[in-house]
């Protein structure tokens, strides 16, 4: 009975992680696909950049909500379940089964796991994105190096070993999806594809210059 009732909270997690909040904000308020635009994730920071910068707030909450609730009803079985159901939430957002898998990079669900399971969490997350973006506007290489000290800094705060597996399991999701990058195609040069595979691992995007990649649209695409 309590394998059958966490099989379906994973699956429940999943799913309810993968409602594309930013994609539907995007079709309701311009009528575009965002997938289309920037960096092609199904972000809140392309939402920002491409669709409304209010919409954030709303995205971003709903984002974070989704995952703060699955992982809040795992704690009600165990800590390694609320893990377990929060990654799921996560899972389904980077790669929503609504969405032909094509989704977001998981910040967001992270901070509302957080929330639940270890509220030192959102404040060390929230102040190396605040910095990317008040030192360079780009929170890519800040985000990765949040994620790189997460385990170490939850040892230091004393969390158990399974929160610290958790945080490793953070971190290789966000590098699964920076470099798969929503299927994008690799350049066919082996020199130029290790090049956009460091960009993407280090800088999320396969160029350098943050400002050009965040603005695409369709048509700079095409031309």
């Amino acid at each position: 009975m309590l394998a059958l009732k966490i099989t379906a909270l994973l699956i429940g997690s999943y799913l309810l992680g993968s409602i594309p909040t930013a994609y539907l904000f995007a079709r309701w308020r311009k009528g575009i696909d965002l997938r289309q635009y920037g960096s092609g994730t199904v972000s809140g920071s392309m939402v920002w950049e491409h669709v409304a910068r209010w919409g954030v707030v709303v995205v971003g909450l709903f984002d974070l909500g989704k995952a703060a609730f699955a992982t809040w009803l795992g704690s009600h079985i165990s800590l390694p379940v609320a893990i377990a159901a929060g990654l799921a939430a996560t899972i389904g957002h980077n790669w929503p089964v609504f969405l032909n898998f094509t989704g977001g990079r998981g910040l967001g669900c992270y901070m509302g796991m957080f929330l639940v399971i270890f509220p030192w969490g959102f404040p060390w997350m929230l102040g190396f994105l605040a910095l990317g973006r008040l030192i360079s506007r780009d929170s890519a290489p800040w985000a990765l190096g949040a994620l790189v000290g997460l385990p170490v800094f939850a040892w230091y705060m004393g969390q158990p070993p399974e929160f610290i597996w958790g945080t490793i399991i953070m971190l290789v999701l966000a590098l699964t999806k920076r470099v798969e990058a929503n299927r994008r195609p690799l350049p066919a040069d082996p020199a130029e594809r290790r090049r956009v595979l460091l960009y993407r691992l280090l800088l999320d995007r396969d160029i350098r210059d943050w400002h050009t990649w965040v603005r695409r649209t369709p048509e700079s695409k095409q031309g």
